[in-house]
């Protein structure tokens, strides 16, 4: 099992938290725990309520939308992000495609880092902001 210390060397290359400083992440890595998935294994499911997400500390992720492969993800990548914020359903599904490592975090304990921590909060908006900014400029130039 990876480290605390580990774990915020490997959240500092997550672009979501690439605005938080070391002590934040100090905040986020507490919140979490590490898991190991094998092969095969369905993270989340295209359809089905989220309520946590996924940083891939190793191996791969084969990420489908409507049966299709659209991508495929590794470390430092996140899976289910939007589910700490709402409780949407998944927009894509997504399996290891080799045995992985990761981090979860679930939207409970992600909230309370960030009502203990509010400055958090407004990193990441930041950081929200950056990528509708540049799905804006892909799009509509």
């Amino acid at each position: 099992m990876a480290s605390k210390s580990a774990q915020i060397e490997h959240l500092q290359n997550v672009k979501l938290f690439s605005g938080c400083s070391k002590r934040d992440l100090q905040h986020v890595a507490r919140a979490g725990d590490v898991i190991t998935m094998t092969a095969g294994t369905t993270i989340v499911d295209q359809g089905q309520m989220g309520r946590e997400a996924f940083v891939i500390l190793s191996g791969t992720v084969a990420v489908h939308r409507g049966g299709r492969k659209i991508t495929t993800l590794g470390e430092g990548d996140v899976v289910g992000e939007l589910s700490l914020l709402d409780h949407g359903p998944r927009t894509a599904s997504a399996i290891c495609e080799e045995e992985c490592s990761l981090f979860v975090l679930d939207q409970r304990h992600f909230r309370k880092v960030l009502e203990d921590q509010p400055a958090i909060a407004f990193k990441l908006l930041g950081t929200l902001a950056g990528y509708i900014r540049s799905l804006d400029r892909k799009y509509f130039g």
